[in-house]
């Protein structure tokens, strides 16, 4: 008797066991977002709002991202269009993304997939890491274009990205800014450069000019010295200079 009631006592206690931990468990897996019983996933590192002061909150919705260069840093960038063609703005010292913008939507509404870069200092480790992410995104075509820092750093950053950019534009351009050296990386580029610095912006006319000389492979080394003291992006406002530099685009990147 003793052990025919310890069994029934054992049973009963096993039943309400299960009882018990049956919703514990159904909970547990209904929970998990969708996930298949795995922790939920972290958002991806491409998806993230930032107006950056400058985008509308439907800009930004649509193309504010987060991608690692590549040394494993985070970078924050405006990310657009649609095109086979894909372009990778880099500012200057005094800058943000915000400088870009503006001329980044002319290039989208022109057909290009535009990247601009709100740079956090590394700059060669971001603009390549920029061309790989146009590449993932489906660009057949790849132009880098900077402006002062900006343009040292795509100068550099050419003799490193894989495959190939199929053109360079450099806009009032240092030799050297911080580790990074134009001036050693440009002997050894095959792409078509573009530069462009302004007369009376003497410093970075002169530089410019250097690294025009010192491209000795480029496919087309097309060095335009204008009128004016502007100095990067700023030149861009006179449609003449725009008009050079978009010529170029489309004669490279379609």
């Amino acid at each position: 008797m003793y052990s025919a009631g310890r069994t029934r006592i054992l049973r009963a206690l096993a039943a309400t066991a299960l009882a018990t931990a049956l919703p514990l468990s159904l909970t547990a897996c209904g929970d998990d977002g969708g996930s298949g019983g795995k922790a939920t996933a972290e958002p991806s590192p491409t998806a993230t709002v930032k107006t950056f002061d400058c985008l509308t909150e439907a800009q930004a919705k649509a193309g504010s991202i987060t991608f690692k260069d590549t040394g494993g840093n985070a970078v924050d960038g405006f990310l657009a269009g649609t095109g086979a063609t894909g372009i990778v703005l880099a500012h200057q010292a005094d800058g943000t993304v915000c400088q870009w913008v503006p001329k980044a939507l002319e290039l989208v509404k022109s057909g290009y997939r535009v990247l601009a870069i709100d740079s956090n200092g590394d700059e060669l480790p971001e603009v390549v890491a920029g061309a790989q992410l146009l590449r993932s995104k489906g660009v057949t075509k790849l132009v880098l274009m900077g402006a002062s820092k900006g343009g040292t750093s795509v100068l550099t950053a050419a003799a490193k990205v894989q495959p190939p950019a199929d053109a360079v534009v450099s806009l009032s351009a240092p030799e050297q800014y911080g580790q990074m050296d134009a001036a050693a990386a440009v002997p050894g580029l095959t792409a078509p450069i573009l530069y462009m610095a302004a007369d009376g912006d003497t410093a970075f006319a002169d530089s410019t000019k250097a690294l025009s000389k010192a491209s000795v492979k480029a496919k087309e080394n097309s060095l335009y010295i204008v009128t004016g003291i502007h100095h990067g992006v700023s030149m861009l406002d006179d449609a003449e200079n725009w008009a050079k530099v978009t010529a170029f685009l489309k004669k490279y990147g379609g």
